[in-house]
């Protein structure tokens, strides 16, 4: 078994990172921006089954600063990228969402490289593979990336691509000996471990609290636990090094947020009744976002369709994936189990 630091361990993502090593068997380290939320985070893996004791062990550390990375990862065989910088986007610059997003990745590799980690396996983002490209019906893989000079990318999915772009670099002209490995999931769903939750499973809680209507918008869909796998497959299989695996549920389509309605009212009955079943139509949305900096960001999306595929993961990795639609009914359970809605 072997030591890894997960960065960003309170997080949704993360805290499933954290989970399905310590089920492996690992010894785990993670970062948390204050020693604080040791407990909770503690609390939530003993909800989901797991006694971390002393297997896991918590670090201060922040991706805006230097401090602490050297410390977390010394003696670590391996490192899981997972956080991503606190902000809201919607009410700061492109620089000031894209700067820390890239900053801290490059302040991550550099404490892996010194300490001779093996392998940092990052989480990346479909946003840095199929955002800038005219409709298409071919779904996107590894070999696209993103085009920041078409105009339909907010800083958010800009910021994904910059540090992801950023990663690479540094690894093939800085990064000696280390390794790297990138996943690239869709929209994340799945069970939460706790009240933390995403921006995905923030929008579920907003469909069954109840919305005037479904913004014109579609999200490839992946479930949280099996973003947490391919990390650990990513990790140790030899043939995962240098490589992007995009990650898509088995039935990889993006959804429709009224597809996605009509998912939980038909697997949830009672529980899904405030579940709108009409679209917005796209001048409200606009509208809306003239006084909603969260909503002007959905604005680049209204009416685009992206697919992408996760053959490579699958052939590589033997990877499988769930349903899209067991991801969606899977936040909407944790999220009235945890009493978040």
């Amino acid at each position: 078994m072997s030591t890894v630091l997960v960065t960003g361990g309170s997080g949704f993502v993360g805290s499933h990172v954290v989970l399905q090593l310590l089920n492996a068997g690992h010894t785990v380290r993670t970062t948390v921006r204050s020693l604080k939320k040791e407990e909770s985070v503690r609390a939530m893996l003993r909800t989901a089954g797991a006694d971390a004791g002393s297997r896991l062990i918590f670090f201060t550390a922040d991706l805006t600063s230097d401090s602490g990375w050297s410390h977390a990862v010394a003696g670590c065989d391996y490192v899981m990228h997972v956080a991503s910088p606190l902000s809201d986007s919607a009410r700061k610059t492109e620089a000031e969402v894209i700067a820390p997003a890239r900053d801290g990745s490059l302040r991550v590799l550099r404490a892996a490289r010194d300490a001779k980690v093996k392998r940092v396996v990052m989480t990346s983002s479909c946003a840095a593979v199929y955002y800038g490209y005219p409709p298409r019906a071919e779904p996107f893989d590894e070999t696209n990336w993103s085009n920041p000079d078409r105009g339909d990318m907010s800083a958010y999915v800009k910021s994904k691509l910059i540090a992801e772009r950023a990663a690479w670099d540094f690894v093939k002209a800085e990064g000696g000996a280390l390794e790297l490995a990138v996943i690239n999931p869709a929209g994340i769903f799945g069970p939460v471990l706790g009240p933390d939750a995403s921006s995905s499973t923030q929008m579920v809680k907003r469909l069954l609290t109840g919305m005037p209507g479904c913004p014109r918008i579609h999200f490839a869909v992946v479930d949280v636990r099996d973003v947490a796998d391919l990390h650990l497959r990513a990790m140790t299989s030899p043939a995962a090094n240098g490589e992007r695996f995009i990650a898509v549920a088995e039935n990889g389509g993006a959804m429709s947020m009224l597809e996605m309605g009509g998912v939980l009212k038909a697997r949830l009955g009672e529980a899904a009744k405030k579940v709108p079943t009409r679209e917005l139509p796209d001048w409200i949305v606009r509208a809306g976002a003239i006084f909603d900096p969260a909503m002007r960001q959905l604005l680049p999306m209204l009416g685009k369709v992206r697919n992408a595929t996760s053959a490579k993961a699958r052939r590589v990795l033997a990877w499988e994936p769930r349903p899209r639609e067991d991801a969606l009914v899977a936040t909407a359970q944790s999220l009235l189990t945890f009493r978040i809605v």
